[in-house]
């Protein structure tokens, strides 16, 4: 059972990505999709998202992109995931149903298992996660560090 919309996976992972490489300049929605093997314009609705609750930073420009909008240490797992769930387009699944069994029993259980794994993510800080993937090596090899052509 996976517990992470991939949407809300998706959004931790690009967070991840800008923070490892946005400097000297912002990451190209582009580059991003290539190094996660996604047409551009599925990212960049997701991306504009992270921007309008203040998690990254949209340049313009023909050198623009994308970059973290605060320190990597001040943005968690949790807060990606509840700005990736803001907009997840969950309309499109229809009504939720609306029964005693669903509001008094089953949505208040759900809704302290979304809390607490929630809280969970709270505890992870994108600052860790880069740490860890560059531990790991995971963009070594794969050609496509450079944000800029010449």
């Amino acid at each position: 059972m996976i517990l992470l919309s991939r949407r809300s996976q998706l959004a931790i992972a690009a967070v991840v990505d800008i923070a490892l490489h946005a400097r000297p300049s912002p990451v190209a929605a582009r580059f991003l999709a290539a190094r996660h093997d996604l047409p551009p314009r599925h990212l960049e609705t997701l991306l504009q998202a992270l921007v309008r609750v203040g998690i990254l930073k949209g340049v313009r420009g023909p050198r623009g992109g994308y970059e973290l909008a605060r320190e990597r240490r001040r943005i968690t797992a949790g807060d990606i995931a509840r700005a990736a769930m803001q907009e997840s387009g969950e309309d499109a699944l229809g009504p939720m149903p609306h029964s005693r069994l669903v509001d008094d029993v089953i949505g208040p259980e759900v809704m302290r298992a979304s809390q607490a794994f929630l809280a969970v993510l709270d505890g992870v800080t994108v600052e860790e996660l880069c740490r860890r993937a560059q531990q790991e090596a995971v963009f070594e090899g794969m050609g496509l560090d450079a944000d800029f052509t010449i």
